[in-house]
């Protein structure tokens, strides 16, 4: 007796593997969604509560609960125009922290890396904040979500914040490793411990930890020691910018190694043949006959000077008008420096108060900040002004 499709379909569906079964449980929403998205999820050094990461992988399946993500992240950049404590700094902390929450694996929709840039860029010029350690955090974290953070270090040391603590000597010193410029790193090192940068025994530690990471290294020249390669652990993945890097690198170190060869070698001697070469003046004879006739016939005086028959005089038959009224100082009139008024404006708004993020986020949304979001972490002070960069 054979059986109806329906019976089949029937047997399909009851007879299932534990882990497919395991699978179709998860997606009731058991509270266990980090077992199917953990792989996407970033690490934080802080920490993740179970609870809460549920609850934002349940809201990134659930179209309704994605909604509302997008609106509390609304409300607390609101928040944060509306805020006149004592501490600006502190809305901006509890949004990238909720945004680290909500949006686990930390893509460009989040706009996390945006959030990042308006927080720095809000208090870089204000002294209150230049040494407090929550802004210096703020600074990292950014830096490492950028292609090459090198450019970050530098404003920060030139802009002097966060001198005072050894976090940022660390990361800075383990950054340039990571791209093999061991000297500048511990530069880096004995910079903050000749500062006193706290705490001291956290920064000695770490300087140790180099040290005999350092003399596990394989030695290198001296010439080359700041432009070979980084260090990579095996399966690391180089991004755009290093990958690039990488290639130019390449190209310099061959190039380098050829000219060194090629001046150690000894030179080549030409050799000439005197035969050939009075062969060929012999079997060209009428050349030299023609070109000896053609400087016979210079022409006359004449016609050799005639660009010179005009005799210089002096300019008088036009003056130059002159704008009526007295000069300033009985000599010349002061330059008006030009100043940019948008340039100003922008600079004010920046000073005074950082209330324009949540007009960006608005007008940034979708591809837009995706967009923005690539941009700053390819170039990370894109909208600093130009006096605060590093030379």
């Amino acid at each position: 007796m054979e059986k109806s499709n329906s019976e089949y379909e029937e047997e399909v569906v009851m007879v299932v593997d534990p882990e497919t079964e395991f699978l179709l449980s998860k997606q009731e929403s058991t509270g266990n969604e980090w077992e199917l998205f953990k792989e996407n999820v970033r690490p934080l050094k802080r920490g993740r509560k179970i609870a809460i990461l549920n609850e934002a992988l349940k809201s990134h399946s659930n179209n309704s609960l994605n909604k509302s993500l997008f609106h509390h992240r609304r409300k607390l950049i609101q928040e944060i125009d509306e805020y006149v404590g004592d501490d600006p700094l502190h809305p901006w902390l509890q949004c990238i922290k909720w945004v680290q929450e909500a949006f686990p694996s930390g893509g460009d929709s989040s706009g996390l890396v945006v959030i990042y840039e308006q927080c720095v860029r809000t208090f870089w010029h204000s002294d209150r904040y230049k040494d407090d350690l929550r802004y210096l955090k703020v600074w990292l974290e950014y830096a490492e979500n950028c292609m090459d953070a090198e450019i970050v270090y530098s404003f920060l040391d030139t802009n002097k914040i966060g001198k005072t603590h050894s976090v940022y000597y660390i990361s800075y010193a383990l950054h340039m490793e990571s791209k093999n410029k061991m000297k500048l790193a511990n530069d880096i090192f004995n910079l903050g411990i000749s500062r006193n940068a706290l705490p001291v025994d956290t920064l000695k530690d770490a300087y140790r930890e180099f040290l005999a990471r350092s003399m596990r290294r394989p030695k290198a020249n001296d010439d080359s020691t700041d432009k070979s390669l980084p260090l990579r652990s095996f399966g690391t993945v180089l991004s755009r910018g290093e990958n690039r890097m990488q290639t130019t690198e390449n190209s310099d170190l061959l190039s380098k190694n050829l000219k060194r060869d090629r001046a150690l070698a000894a030179p080549l001697s030409i050799y000439k043949d005197s035969g050939v070469v009075d062969g060929s003046l012999h079997h060209q004879p009428d050349m030299v006959k023609t070109d000896v006739n053609c400087w016979q016939a210079l022409g006359s005086r004449a016609e050799r000077n005639k660009e010179n028959n005009a005799i210089p005089t002096k300019w008088k038959t036009y003056k130059v008008p002159q704008r009526p009224g007295t000069r300033a100082g009985g000599s010349s009139a002061c330059i008006e420096v030009f100043v940019d008024e948008e340039c100003e404006e922008m600079q004010k708004k920046h000073v005074e108060s950082g209330k324009s993020l949540d007009l960006q986020l608005r007008q940034w949304y979708g591809q837009d900040l995706k967009k923005e979001t690539e941009l700053l972490r390819e170039n990370p002070l894109r909208n600093f002004p130009s006096n605060s960069l590093p030379r």
